[in-house]
């Protein structure tokens, strides 16, 4: 056999691509090239149809190859540009979310201060400030937070 016969479907030892088997992704791309040729008009319902089941039992690329070869070749989608992607700032004291925490933080810890200046009122006793242990925590890891964002915010400006 001879090496370079290209009637044999191989070169130096290699099947040429013709006669290669196809995968299913091949199948999928021709299959979507032949949908936007009849989304274009280039072929009619019934011959889109025929040639979408050839692709599908088509075994090799020059199967495949012969079922576009009158169709414009399809190009590859232009990447859109893409605008600089950000990592969204997380925000304590100065957005809504930051602002919604704070909020909570200062409603909770108001009520609990009301509920204990009424209990102290109404005993007409001193009583242990208990509403500290609510709002002291808390409002420690909002500002800690607050704080990292400052400095994170800082530095990501240099």
């Amino acid at each position: 056999m001879d090496p370079m016969n290209a009637h044999d479907g191989i070169v130096d030892g290699k099947t040429s691509r013709d006669r290669m088997r196809a995968a299913d992704a091949d199948r999928q791309r021709v299959a979507e090239q032949l949908r936007s040729a009849h989304a274009d008009g280039r072929v009619d319902l019934t011959e889109y149809d025929e040639r979408v089941q050839q692709a599908w039992a088509a075994r090799t690329y020059g199967e495949l190859d012969a079922l576009t070869a009158d169709l414009p070749q399809a190009r590859p989608p232009t990447p859109k540009a893409s605008p600089e992607v950000r990592q969204p700032r997380r925000q304590c004291g100065n957005g809504r979310g930051g602002r919604a925490m704070v909020s909570a933080w200062a409603g909770v810890s108001l009520v609990n201060l009301m509920i204990w200046a009424v209990v102290c009122l109404s005993t007409m006793s001193w009583i242990y400030p208990w509403w500290i242990w609510v709002a002291g925590p808390w409002g420690a890891m909002l500002f800690a937070r607050w704080l990292g964002e400052r400095t994170t915010a800082s530095r990501a400006s240099r």
